[in-house]
């Protein structure tokens, strides 16, 4: 197991018993693939999966052969015009105009463990017994031009790693015009094709289609992962579900531009790319220099799409997130954002926070509005020193003042950014974003610091650090509020300006480490209006990120089901708010507001002080339920059940590593009369257990009998418990394979007419049962 290599047939077989991931030294010194999928036996020799013919049209790397055309081989580094006329999975422009490259292999090293990749984020190891990485190393003669072809496999995980350093041997400078990190091609496209795609407000969502003949691509050219595509997708066959089939699962660990593109040939052929987007790059390799492409994670499944799911997020949690927070269940929290946007002051997030003990809670987060000349969003930005009339004693007062309450105490930052109403701007005009002559576009009136720059960067580390190593910040929203526009850096000159986009988000990058690695007690959440860099790469420095800002229940099931795709329960920033709903102005009870966020890090988004006395008290019962269970939530293994995009009633579960303790979530989002009745299949419990089942919120009814055979139906009321979200009901005790094989009952009790019209029941309503093994 591990990485094996056949000396004399030239072939490296990546196996660790659940998959297969094999590569040969083509005849003309390239890189090819001959398989990837679930694992196989090793030989000697797999050169009968090099398949070659004669075919019209085809042009030939030989003057005396007619079978070996690159058209028709599956490679790992492609280029474009030299036979094969797909898209390339890199292009290297020379100083004679010529973009024809031509990387041979030149040699190899098996490595334990997996080595770091230079400013980036990526996967990590622990203990070198974990995982071998094989690097390959492939070069261009005619400009020294070298690829590092670096392919991790872990020992326990069906997961491929991947990405390319190229290093700048020639004497000459070369331009990366195009450079992704992997090319996966597969020898058939009968596969459907899944991205979570979306915009602000319903980030994430499902969508799937057929792979056909052609191009069909997602990414972004906004400067950030975006809203409107995450890098990430599915290739699964088409009778695969959540629970049987094949899946191939490609995730980016990068947060800038990026691109995953299909391609399918007419002989049907897919090839597969990833990596930074083409469209917005160019990167100029000086004589001596280096390039490291982003890392791109592949997970199969033959399981279905939970097991690939499941793979990322054990993945994710443990292996790509770091740092003091990775392991530990996240804190309560109230953020004051939707409570009082920027109308607050002192004494009214006092109130705030002394409601929001008495209520449990444990995290106070001051957002937007604490800085500068910071009252509306037209000023402030990029002056990060509170502003005195609204906070006299400054951070450390309020700081000191929410800990004297008995909470943590939260900060809002968003360093990427600058208003030009700010000391920075008038000091710095030009360390924004901007073409020298031209208009500068706004967002949300403000503009994009130039984080390519090392000096911008500098400055903003050294205001943020002041105030983390002056004041009792215990956590720090990051937020990022618009795209780039006029992508042009004063800083770097003409033939650098293709490198602006990668650079800031280096820049970024850099700043995230400097401040997680000073402040490693500071638990930090990325935010990007909500979902706009919710992505990989800023999980490897905060181990959390505000899903969406849209906190609506019904949108938030969805969002977060999308987003279970590719991430974990625990990376999930999810909050309740009031009703009406800010962002979609529909009301849904407390309880289903809770039963949403329950499946991340949960906390709330409102001003506690106007609820009444009987939602206080639920809300003490939420969180009295949330510090029970976060541990199984944030870390349990997930299931998704019925998804929210087919269906009425949706539903989705985390169990225990041991088995022992289930939730699981059903929600409704219409109202049917007189439903069926219905159930929901379990998975990952224990077959053998006997499971003990409580209905927490809702009502439910209990069927006996007489003696004389006659059914008795009753209405039972709930009473608060240990497990109390405000009611608990004992359910049947059923063995596990019960609740797997025939499900968990569902049924609306309250469409019949036995219950009576005072049952409640409606749009909008959800239930958690606790499972536990007796």
């Amino acid at each position: 197991m591990g990485i094996i290599f056949h000396e004399e047939t030239k072939t490296f077989h990546l196996t660790n018993g659940e998959i297969s991931y094999i590569m040969t030294v083509l005849p003309n010194g390239h890189l090819g693939n001959l398989y990837y999928g679930k694992a196989i036996r090793d030989r000697e020799d797999f050169s009968h999966l090099l398949e070659l013919v004669q075919r019209p049209m085809f042009q030939y790397v030989y003057d005396d052969d007619r079978l070996f055309s690159l058209e028709s081989v599956k490679q790992e580094l492609p280029v474009y015009g030299t036979t094969d006329y797909r898209a390339p999975m890199v292009e290297v422009l020379q100083s004679n105009g010529s973009r024809i490259s031509d990387f041979v292999y030149v040699s190899h090293e098996i490595n334990a463990g997996k080595p770091k990749l230079e400013a980036l984020p990526a996967t990590y190891t622990e203990n070198d017994d974990e995982a071998e990485t094989l690097i390959v190393t492939l070069k261009d003669s005619l400009t020294g031009i070298k690829a590092r072809m670096l392919y991790t496999i872990w020992s326990d995980r069906p997961v491929i790693a991947k990405s390319v350093e190229y290093v700048n041997e020639g004497t000459e400078a070369v331009y990366l015009t195009t450079a992704y990190s992997m090319c996966l091609d597969l020898p058939d496209p009968d596969y459907q094709w899944m991205q979570l795609s979306g915009a602000w407000a319903r980030e994430r969502h499902i969508i799937t289609r057929d792979l056909e003949q052609g191009v069909q691509s997602i990414g972004s050219n906004r400067g950030h992962s975006s809203h409107e595509h995450n890098p990430f997708i599915v290739l699964k066959r088409e009778t695969t579900d959540e629970n049987q089939g094949e899946a191939i699962g490609i995730s980016l660990v990068y947060s800038g531009n990026f691109k995953i593109q299909a391609e399918v040939d007419t002989r049907n052929t897919a090839r597969i790319l990833a990596g930074i987007n083409p469209d917005t790059f160019d990167w100029k390799l000086d004589a001596g220099e280096h390039f490291q492409t982003p890392e791109a994670v592949i997970v199969y499944s033959d399981q279905g799409l939970n097991k690939m799911s499941q793979t990322f997020h054990k993945l994710y949690q443990k292996r790509l997130a770091r740092g003091e927070w990775r392991d530990k269940p996240r804190p309560i929290l109230i953020n004051n954002w939707e409570a009082t946007y920027f109308d607050f002051t002192r004494e009214k997030l006092i109130a705030i926070a002394q409601k929001a003990k008495e209520c449990g809670v444990e995290l106070f987060v001051l957002d937007d509005g604490w800085y500068g000349a910071r009252t509306t969003d037209h000023a402030g930005l990029g002056d990060w020193v509170a502003n005195p009339d609204r906070l006299p004693e400054g951070i450390t007062g309020i700081a000191e003042d929410i800990e004297k309450v008995g909470l943590k105490f939260g900060l809002w930052f968003e360093p990427e950014m600058t208003n030009k109403d700010s000391d920075l701007y008038r000091e710095h005009p030009d360390w924004i974003l901007s073409v020298p002559g031209r208009h500068d576009s706004h967002g949300r009136f403000q503009y994009v610091l130039d984080f390519s720059r090392k000096e911008v960067v500098d400055r903003i580390y050294e205001m943020m650090a002041k105030i983390l190593s002056t004041a009792k910040v215990s956590y720090v929203k990051w937020d990022m509020n618009r795209s780039i526009t006029e992508c042009y850096s004063a800083a770097l000159p003409a033939d650098r300006q293709g490198e602006v986009f990668h650079r800031y988000i280096l820049g970024v990058y850099d700043l995230y480490e400097r401040l997680t690695s000073t402040f490693p007690h500071v638990l930090f959440e990325s935010c990007a209006s909500g979902g706009g860099r919710f992505d990989p790469g800023i999980l490897y420095y905060a181990p959390q990120g505000w899903t969406s800002d849209d906190t609506d229940a019904i949108e938030r099931v969805k969002i977060q089901y999308g987003t279970s795709m590719c991430y974990p329960i625990s990376s999930m920033g999810s909050h309740v708010s009031v009703v009406p709903n800010h962002q979609t102005r529909r009301e849904t009870p407390l309880k289903t507001r809770a039963n949403a966020a329950y499946f991340g890090t949960f906390g709330y988004e409102l001003d506690l002080n106007k609820l009444t006395a009987e939602e206080i008290e639920e809300v003490k019962e939420q969180v009295k339920f949330m510090k029970a269970y976060r541990e199984v939530i944030q870390y349990g293994t997930f299931y998704r059940l019925a998804s929210p995009f087919d269906n009425e009633e949706c539903g989705w579960m985390v169990v225990s590593d041991d088995k022992k303790t289930a939730i699981v979530a059903w929600f409704r989002t219409l109202y049917t009369p007189n439903k069926c009745f219905t159930r929901m299949k379990l998975h990952g419990l224990d077959p053998d257990a006997i499971y003990s089942c409580n209905v927490l919120g809702g009502q439910a009814l209990t069927v006996s009998k007489t003696p004389d055979g006659k059914l008795i139906y009753e209405k039972v009321s709930g009473d608060k418990g240990e497990d109390s979200a405000v009611n608990v009901i004992a359910g049947p005790s059923c063995y596990g394979d019960e609740l797997m094989n025939l499900g968990l009952i569902t049924s609306d009790t309250s469409a019949g007419e036995i219950v009576g019209e005072d049952m409640p029941c409606g749009d909008y309503d959800s239930r958690l049962y606790v499972l536990k093994a007796e």
